[in-house]
């Protein structure tokens, strides 16, 4: 079948020498200045032909592989009513994230910002028995969430486009299928175009639904941290990441002794006064869980990641308490709080990292201005009211799988798919006649794929220093032809991109008039195709020059062999 010419001369494409002033990602640089994407607004991005070739690459090679695992596309609607998001209860959950807006009558409504509430009533409305089970549905759909820093270009914007599908099955056995078919899906999806990324654990937020997995792609500009172990292979997000903590021995520890520590409020001055390490301390953090004081307990040298505090408290929130939160608490001492003495339990709830274990000695707070107490001994004079994995991870941490030291790393997150459970068809009462003529409560998994994110994250990954170089699966055209100038030469290129056109090569042929060799050159760099084809000098002698863009190589040879090579590639 013949492909698509597509020639300069004739096409809406302008390149840029420079960086666009507010770019701070490789990606954003680079898909501006090759004419890709234009901004329209903050997060909101126009895709130019260049650019909407790849984003429909991208989307097709998504589609082909959800299509083998027996996944049916249907497309729903973007433009939302509030009300099923208010009976799953994450019409508050998302807070800012949603765009809400009201008709014309008064009616409230809502940009999808995901959509598992109205596949759940869609598979409620045309599924009535087991017998219509299991069904995987999806769509690639545009999806809408309010940054409220929108950056980085295409990888975090207000509207972006995104594969979402659904499995619905009778049984957690059948769901666990589901949920593998579509980890193979991924995986070959992630190959096909050429992407780096890891299968890491993750947490479910507010999805909600128990086993969850996120696929990352590693590049510098990622948001997203995740940890691996180069001895097992255990892999985790940040927020997934659980402390493998050994048992204390049974030892006996002095009585508490309180210390006169004046001037001490921070972990930093105290280690200081005292001549011990910050690790000796224990740290109370004050916050607010759906407004009642909570203190949070860690070693001194660790920090709080209030992120993942709040990830394993949802649907609670979490909040750092302020001045006016000490007022008409005279047993709270700003600086100086400990759990110790009946606090913990009676003053605040006291929640604690894992390492604060039964049997640890700390310093910490004595509850008094001025005042810090040693021999503190968690489980002799306090307790802890429940432990969670809530401080920052670091290199170097015992890996939870074999305890040799974990490393971080920076990423770009692809995918996330989650075995949901029974949470949307419990909200909307999703049942189905069973073989013994009873209802059974149907099971759901959530799959998503960010199709625009995966843009950015290949031209994160692939691209050199002199722009993009996209994988051939992805990639605007097979083959960059250059007209190196003369009219000799722009007729050799047009012959040469008509014949691979007809054998079925995809061609973007630089046949521009009065454009200089070395722009034309610079930018078939930029624009990243995989084959550059000079038609130059040696057009005369019946050559041209064959350059692989992710290579470098070079290569001179006959037109005609150059044509059959291209044709059979």
């Amino acid at each position: 079948m013949a492909a698509r010419v597509q020639r300069l001369s004739r096409s809406m494409l302008k390149t840029l020498r420079d960086d666009p002033a507010d770019a701070e990602t490789l990606s954003h640089k680079l898909l501006v200045r090759a004419g890709y994407v234009r901004r329209a607004s903050a997060g909101i991005w126009t895709w130019l032909p260049l650019g909407k070739q790849v984003l429909e690459n991208v989307t097709r090679v998504v589609r082909e592989e959800m299509d083998a695992i027996g996944g049916q596309e249907v497309l729903l609607p973007a433009l939302l009513p509030k009300e099923p998001y208010e009976q799953s209860g994450r019409y508050e959950e998302y807070g800012d994230l949603l765009f809400r807006l009201k008709d014309r009558k008064g009616g409230d409504y809502l940009l999808g910002p995901t959509h598992e509430e109205i596949f759940t009533q869609v598979v409620k409305d045309q599924c009535s028995s087991y017998k219509d089970l299991p069904v995987i549905l999806y769509q690639i759909q545009t999806k809408y969430r309010d940054e409220a820093r929108p950056r980085s270009g295409i990888l975090r914007g207000r509207e972006f486009t995104m594969k979402d599908s659904y499995s619905f099955d009778v049984s957690d056995e059948a769901l666990e299928e589901s949920y593998r078919l579509h980890r193979l899906a991924y995986q070959r999806i992630f190959e096909r175009l050429g992407l780096d990324y890891r299968i890491v654990s993750a947490v479910s937020g507010a999805m909600g639904g128990s086993a969850s997995e996120e696929f990352l792609a590693p590049a510098a500009a990622g948001e997203d941290t995740f940890v691996s172990c180069p001895s097992c292979g255990y892999a985790a997000n940040t927020e997934a990441v659980t402390t493998s903590v050994p048992p204390v021995e049974g030892a006996e520890h002095p009585p508490v002794e309180e210390l006169d520590t004046p001037d001490t409020p921070t972990i930093e001055t105290l280690a200081e006064h005292l001549g011990v390490p910050a690790s000796a301390t224990l740290k109370n953090l004050l916050v607010k869980v759906d407004g009642e004081i909570t203190a949070v307990g860690v070693p001194g040298d660790r920090e709080v990641d209030l992120g993942k505090l709040a990830e394993q408290l949802a649907p609670a929130e979490v909040e750092l308490v302020t001045a006016d939160d000490f007022t008409g608490r005279p047993d709270l001492v700003r600086g100086y709080v400990g759990p110790q003495g009946g606090m913990a339990g009676k003053a605040f709830r006291y929640l604690a990292d894992p390492r604060v274990a039964p049997g640890t000695a700390w310093i910490t707070g004595a509850n008094k201005p001025d005042m810090h107490a040693r021999n503190v001994v968690c489980g002799r004079d306090f307790e802890v009211d429940r432990y969670l994995d809530m401080v920052v991870v670091e290199p170097g941490d015992p890996c939870p799988q074999c305890g040799t030291g974990i490393e971080l790393d920076r990423a770009i997150e692809i995918g996330h798919i989650f075995q949901l459970g029974r949470k949307y068809a419990d909200a909307f009462e999703l049942d189905v006649l069973g073989q013994n003529g009873k209802p059974v409560r149907v099971t759901m998994g959530s799959y998503g794929i960010g199709v625009s994110r995966a843009v950015a994250a290949l031209a994160e990954q692939t691209a050199d220093e002199q722009g993009l170089c996209w994988p051939r699966e992805v990639a605007p055209a097979d083959v960059h032809v250059v007209a190196a100038g003369k009219a000799a030469q722009t007729e050799a290129a047009l012959d040469i991109a008509e014949r691979l056109g007809a054998a079925g090569v995809r061609v973007i042929v630089d046949d521009r008039p009065g454009v200089s060799p070395g722009v034309k050159f610079t930018d078939a760099e930029l624009v990243g195709v995989p084959t550059i084809l000079v038609a130059g000098r040696g057009v005369k002698d019946g050559l041209v020059e064959l350059k692989d863009r992710r290579t470098g190589e070079r290569e001179e040879l006959p037109v005609e062999e150059a044509v059959t090579r291209l044709a059979g590639a």
